[in-house]
């Protein structure tokens, strides 16, 4: 094994730049349609159907945030409901010690589901994108930093189980990637 093979970085992906939007949202179709899973798009602004053209469902966040409300709710009632009602009930001004009492807790449920969804919330967003990342290998690329201005481009990542550097490269010069550039990841 040569010493250039052994200190050469890992591959984190091949970046194409597409010409408009338009390009970039047939290429990302074609993506697609030839099964690669671990790819993304950037472009300078939301392009309308990107979504569909990448193949992406519906996101989980909403799942989890209803378990994080619902979580919020039970815990609720629990801390109300239980020690008024079971383990300590006060008869004051002859309100009942039993079901009858809930809707003065209403408050406290409504508030504790709000606060323990919006937690929920924070925190599944920042564990579905995979963050925090400090420095992403994307930063590496002097020409990525056009993305926020008039550049798009179209990532697919080593991890994808179809990508290879020569055949992915190919694939995305064969689809109108302009400067189909192979990323390597940081140390």
């Amino acid at each position: 094994m040569s010493a250039a093979a052994a200190t050469r970085k890992p591959a984190f992906g091949v970046i194409a730049e597409f010409a408009s939007a338009t390009t970039l949202y047939e290429a990302a179709e074609k993506v697609r349609d030839a099964g690669f899973k671990f790819w993304d798009v950037h472009s300078p602004f939301p392009i309308h159907g990107m979504n569909k053209a990448m193949g992406l469902g519906k996101s989980p966040l909403g799942y989890i945030i209803f378990c994080g409300g619902f979580l919020g709710f039970t815990t609720a009632v629990l801390l109300e409901y239980i020690p008024s009602s079971f383990l300590f009930p006060l008869i004051v001004h002859g309100k009942p010690v039993n079901f009858f009492t809930v809707p003065p807790f209403f408050p406290i449920m409504f508030e504790l589901t709000i606060l323990i969804s919006a937690f929920t919330a924070f925190f599944g967003v920042f564990i579905l994108n995979r963050l925090p990342r400090m420095h992403h290998p994307l930063f590496d690329y002097a020409a990525f930093s056009r993305v926020t201005n008039d550049a798009f481009f179209l990532v697919i990542e080593s991890g994808d189980p179809k990508f290879s550097e020569t055949e992915t490269r190919g694939f995305l010069e064969d689809i109108g990637g302009r400067e189909v550039t192979v990323l390597y990841a940081n140390d």
